[in-house]
C-alpha cells in the first residue's frame, strides 16, 4: 500500500520512532478516502486503534489548515464509540500523545455517564473534533432537537471492540442511533475495530445501511493475519483440585507468587462478587505489600479512575479485575494475564488474555486457573482452540422490540415524527431489517398511548398525532423523564454506599466531607443486613451501620468472616462452541493425556464405574441415595439451559408419579431428586428416558410452566423499563427496587388479562426464549440426543455426578467456612462413588 496517502508531518512521526505505518493502517486509509465504511480484524497489539484513527486524524489536520471562517472549519467530525467507559477514557489518554508530538490542532474530549453535566451540555454547544463516548450517549444526543446541528458535519464514526457491542441490547440501540446518524450526516462512514470475529459478514452488515430487506449490503473488509501466538497454560497446582466450587481458593498462594515474578499482572474473574473475595484473599497473603488493586463497574467512577492511571503509570504490580477491564485497554506494561475460573468461550479468552502485552510481535502470556475439575476440561478446551485460532463470538441478534420503542420515544423528543420515514430508517438497520410494518404500528401506538389496555390512563399518553399526520410528544416533561432513563443496561436497584466513622458514643460521623463514597451496591442484598454485619466492598471489610434513602453509611471494621455482596446476573453463559468441544474431550480419552493427573483419574473412575458422556448423545444415571432417588444427566449446554430444562423435567416426572422433590443445574450437568425409585420405574415401563426427554416438553409443559412463573414477571419488569413504560428515574429521586416490582407486576397482570398480545408481553417473550430460558439452545439438545440417550443404572452417585451433587442445598456461607464445608461434603460424596 503507498505510504504517500499520509502527508509529511506523519511520516515523520513515525520515522521518528523507528516505526513504518502497516499495511492494514495505509489501507484503511484508502477505503475511507473512496468513502467506504470498512470493517478492519486484526490482532491485538497490531495498530487498530491508531488505524481507526488515522483517517481521521489526516483529515482533521487538512481542515486545521483552512482559513477562518471556511466552511467545515469547525465541529464534530469524528465519533469513537466504545462499549466500556474506562476504554473511552484510556484510548482518549493514549490518543493525545501522537496528537501532542505531530502538534496537530485536534481537540479531543469524552463523553460517558461519569462525564459531569455541566461538561456534556457545553460540548453540545461547543463540541470537540473527536468526540469519544458510548451508546447510551449517542441515545440522548440524538434525542435532542439540536441533534441535526451537531451531527450534520460528522464524517466518521469507529465502533471499537465491534464484536462486544452488537450482541446485546446495548448493540440494537446503538444501531438505531448509527440509523439516525446516517440520516442526519449523509457523508458518514463507519470504521468497525475488532480482534475477536466469528461471523466477519455479520460486522460487515451492521456497519452499513440496509436499502433492501432481501439482499444484505456489506462494508468493505480489511484483515490482518499473523501475530505471535499467545503462551498460554494451565495452572499445574501440586494442591489438590475442589471437585465443586468457584473461587479456586487452592491456587491463591501460587497466583501470589506468579504476581510476585511479573512486573505487572492483570488477574481477570467472572463477576463482581468474586473480584471483592478474590481481591480480600491474596491482600491477605501480601506479606511482601505489593501494590495490587480491584476493579469493577460498582466500584465509585473517582476510584476507578484512580486505578487505571495508576496502571498506566505503572505504579501498581496487579489488579483483580472483571469484565470492566478486559477490552481494548493498552496498558503496555502487563506482561501477565491470569483467568480464575473457565473462560466460558474462546473469543472471551483471547480478549481477556490480549492485555498482556498489548503489541502484535510478542507473545501474550496468560495462565488459567480452572476453579473445579469440570472447569480443567473447559480450559483445556480453551487452550485446543485459542492454538487453533478459532472464535465462538455470539451471532448477530434479532433487534429487541423494547428497544425500538424507546428509540421512537427518542426521536421523538428530537423532532416531530413521521411514521413512514421512521419506519424505513429503522429498517435500515441489519439488526431490523426484517421488521414488519404491522409490528412498528403496534410499537408506535405503546409508545404513544400505552396499548389497548392502557390508553385510557393519561400517564401513558406521550405522543399526539397532529393533523399534518407528524407524531409529538406531549409535554417537555416526557422528553426530560425520557432522558433521565435512555439505555438497556437495566441492573437490580443500587444504593450508594458512603463512609463514615464511629465516636465512642456510638454517633457516626461522615469520613472527609459529606463521607466519602466507596460505590454502589445492590438493594436486596443491603436488606438483607442488620446493623453490626460485615462484608467485603472495594478491597475494604466494612460495618453496615444504618440505611438512609439511597444511601448505605458503613463503616471500616475488622472480622474474619465477612460476607461477600452477591450481584444479580453478570455470570457468563458456557458458549456452544466450547460445550461440544469438552463433550468431544470426554469420550476421546486419546486427549486426557494434556490434563492433570488427578483429574485423569477421575474421568477413568467414571469408566470403571459408570459410563462416559458421548459427544453427540445424553447420559442419564440413576441411582439411590439416603432415603431418595437420583437422575443426573449431562447435557454440558450451560446453566440457563439447564435449568430450564431441569423446570421442565420435574413437571413431566410429577405427572408420571415420580414425586420429584428438587433439582439443581451447574454448567456441566443437572440432577432431580425424588420419593419414587426411577431406575425401578423405568424397568417396570412407567417411565421412558426417551419419552421424558422428547422435544415436544417445550410446548404445552413450557407454556404451562411460564403461566406460574416468576420468571416472566422479572423480565417483563426489564423490558417495561427499558421500553419507558416503567420509569426509575425521576427529578430529584429515584424509585426503590421494590415500587419497580409492585408497578410492573401489577401492569404485567392487567396486559396478561385484557391484552395477552401487547407489543411488551410479545417482548418478553422474545427475551426469555432467547436469553433467560436459552429455549433455541435446548431445542438444539432435544433435538441432538433423540435416539441417543443412555441410562445408566448405578447403585450409588458416580464419580462424574459428584461436583452436580456437591450443589444440593448450598448455604451461603462465606470465606473459608465455605471450602470446608465443600471439601467435607466432597470427601463423603468421593468415598460413595468409589465404594
Amino acid at each position: 500500500m503507498d505510504a504517500s496517502l499520509l502527508p509529511n508531518r506523519f511520516l515523520n512521526w513515525f520515522a521518528e520512532r523507528g516505526w513504518s505505518p502497516r499495511s492494514h493502517q495505509l489501507a484503511l486509509l484508502d477505503h475511507l478516502a473512496r468513502g467506504r465504511s470498512t470493517l478492519l480484524i486484526a490482532p491485538t497489539g497490531a495498530g487498530k486503534t491508531l488505524a481507526g484513527f488515522l483517517p481521521s486524524l489526516v483529515e482533521l489536520d487538512m481542515r486545521s489548515k483552512l482559513p477562518p471562517g471556511s466552511p467545515g472549519k469547525k465541529g464534530l467530525h469524528t465519533l469513537y464509540i466504545s462499549p466500556l467507559k474506562a476504554l473511552a477514557v484510556d484510548i482518549a489518554r493514549n490518543l493525545e500523545t501522537p496528537v501532542s508530538q505531530m502538534g496537530l490542532d485536534i481537540r479531543i474530549e469524552t463523553r460517558t455517564g461519569d462525564t459531569p453535566s455541566h461538561k456534556r451540555q457545553r460540548q453540545k454547544i461547543n463540541p470537540p473534533d473527536m468526540l469519544l463516548t458510548t451508546p447510551e450517549q449517542i441515545a440522548l444526543l440524538v434525542s435532542d432537537p439540536a441533534a441535526q446541528e451537531l451531527f450534520a458535519g460528522v464524517k466518521t464514526i469507529i465502533l471499537d471492540e465491534l464484536h462486544a457491542l452488537v450482541t446485546s441490547k446495548r448493540g440494537d440501540l446503538l444501531a438505531l442511533g448509527l440509523a439516525r446518524l446516517r440520516k442526519l450526516a449523509p457523508s458518514l462512514r463507519s470504521i468497525g475495530l475488532s480482534a475477536t470475529v466469528a461471523e466477519p459478514d455479520d460486522l460487515r452488515a451492521y456497519l452499513v445501511a440496509q436499502l433492501d430487506p432481501e439482499v444484505r449490503a456489506l462494508s468493505d473488509i480489511v484483515e490482518v493475519s499473523g501475530g505471535a501466538a499467545p503462551d498460554i497454560h494451565i495452572l499445574d497446582s501440586e494442591e489438590r483440585l475442589p471437585w465443586s466450587g468457584h473461587g479456586a481458593r487452592y491456587a491463591y498462594p501460587e497466583i501470589y507468587e506468579l504476581i510476585k515474578q511479573h512486573r505487572v499482572t492483570l488477574v481477570f474473574v467472572n463477576t463482581r462478587s468474586q473480584a471483592e473475595a478474590v481481591f480480600q484473599d491474596i491482600w491477605r497473603i501480601n506479606d511482601e505489600t505489593l501494590p495490587i488493586a480491584l476493579h469493577h463497574g460498582s466500584l465509585d467512577v473517582a476510584q476507578r479512575r484512580r486505578i487505571e492511571a495508576a496502571m498506566a503509570a505503572g505504579s501498581l504490580r496487579a489488579v483483580v479485575a472483571t469484565s470492566s477491564l478486559d477490552m481494548g485497554i493498552d496498558w503496555g506494561d502487563i506482561d501477565l494475564v491470569i483467568n480464575i475460573g473457565a473462560p466460558k468461550g474462546a473469543s472471551r479468552l483471547a480478549q481477556r488474555i490480549g492485555r498482556a502485552n498489548h503489541r502484535m510481535d510478542e507473545p501474550s502470556k496468560a495462565v488459567l486457573v480452572p476453579s473445579n475439575r469440570f472447569e480443567v476440561l473447559e480450559c483445556q478446551a480453551a487452550l485446543a482452540a485459542s492454538k487453533r485460532g478459532d472464535q465462538d463470538t455470539p451471532p448477530l441478534r434479532k433487534g429487541a422490540l423494547d428497544v425500538l420503542a424507546q428509540h421512537v420515544m427518542g426521536l421523538a423528543c428530537a423532532n416531530p415524527l413521521d411514521p413512514l420515514t421512521t419506519f424505513d430508517e429503522i429498517r435500515s438497520c441489519e439488526t431490523y431489517r426484517h421488521l414488519d410494518w404491522e409490528t412498528f404500528e403496534r410499537v408506535l401506538d405503546f409508545v404513544a398511548t400505552g396499548g389497548y389496555a392502557l390508553k385510557s390512563y393519561d400517564r401513558y399518553a406521550k405522543l399526539k398525532q397532529g393533523k399534518d399526520g407528524l407524531w409529538r410528544i406531549a409535554n417537555q416533561k416526557i422528553a426530560q423523564q425520557y432522558r433521565l432513563n435512555v439505555g438497556t443496561i437495566v441492573e437490580a436497584p443500587m444504593l450508594k454506599v458512603r463512609l463514615v466513622r464511629s465516636k465512642a458514643d456510638g454517633r457516626r460521623t461522615p469520613v472527609g466531607r459529606g463521607g466519602r463514597m466507596l460505590g454502589e451496591i445492590e438493594e436486596w442484598f443491603v436488606e438483607q443486613l442488620t446493623p453490626g454485619d460485615t462484608f467485603i466492598f472495594g478491597g475494604e471489610i466494612l460495618r453496615f451501620e444504618s440505611m438512609k434513602e439511597a444511601e448505605v453509611y458503613v463503616s471500616r471494621a475488622k472480622t474474619e468472616n465477612p460476607m461477600i455482596p452477591s450481584y444479580q446476573g453478570g455470570k457468563f453463559p458456557l458458549s456452544t462452541y466450547l460445550a461440544d468441544s469438552v463433550r468431544h474431550m470426554l469420550a476421546t480419552p486419546s486427549s486426557w493425556q494434556f490434563l492433570p493427573d488427578q483429574v485423569r483419574d477421575w474421568l477413568r473412575l467414571q469408566e470403571e464405574k459408570s459410563v462416559l458422556p458421548t459427544r453427540d448423545g445424553l447420559l442419564v444415571e440413576t441411582f439411590p441415595r439416603g432415603n431418595k432417588f437420583y437422575m443426573v444427566c449431562y447435557p454440558f449446554e450451560g446453566r440457563l439451559a439447564h435449568q430450564t430444562l431441569g423446570m421442565l423435567l420435574t413437571k413431566r416426572l410429577e405427572r408420571a408419579g415420580a414425586k420429584p422433590m428438587g433439582f439443581v443445574a451447574n454448567d456441566y450437568a443437572l440432577s432431580i431428586w425424588g420419593l419414587m425409585d426411577l431406575t425401578q420405574m423405568c424397568e417396570t415401563g412407567r417411565l421412558s428416558m426417551d419419552a421424558l426427554f422428547e422435544q415436544d416438553i417445550l410446548g404445552d409443559d413450557l407454556d404451562a410452566w411460564l403461566a406460574e412463573s416468576h420468571l416472566m414477571k422479572r423480565t417483563f419488569r426489564y423490558c417495561a423499563v427499558i421500553a419507558g413504560l416503567i420509569e426509575r428515574r425521576h427529578p430529584g429521586q429515584e424509585k426503590t427496587g421494590r415500587q419497580v416490582t409492585v408497578s410492573s407486576d401489577l401492569i404485567y397482570d392487567v396486559l396478561r388479562a385484557h391484552e395477552p398480545d401487547h407489543i411488551l408481553l410479545k417482548a418478553t417473550w422474545n427475551d426469555a426464549a432467547e436469553g433467560l430460558l436459552d429455549i433455541s439452545r435446548l431445542g438444539e439438545l432435544l433435538s441432538r440426543i433423540r435416539g441417543r440417550i443412555t441410562h445408566t443404572r448405578l447403585e450409588r452417585v458416580s464419580p462424574l455426578a459428584v461436583p452436580v451433587l456437591l450443589e444440593i442445598g448450598r448455604e451461603p456461607v462465606y470465606g473459608e467456612a465455605m471450602e470446608s464445608i465443600l471439601e467435607d461434603a466432597a470427601e463423603d460424596l468421593v468415598q460413595e462413588a468409589l465404594a
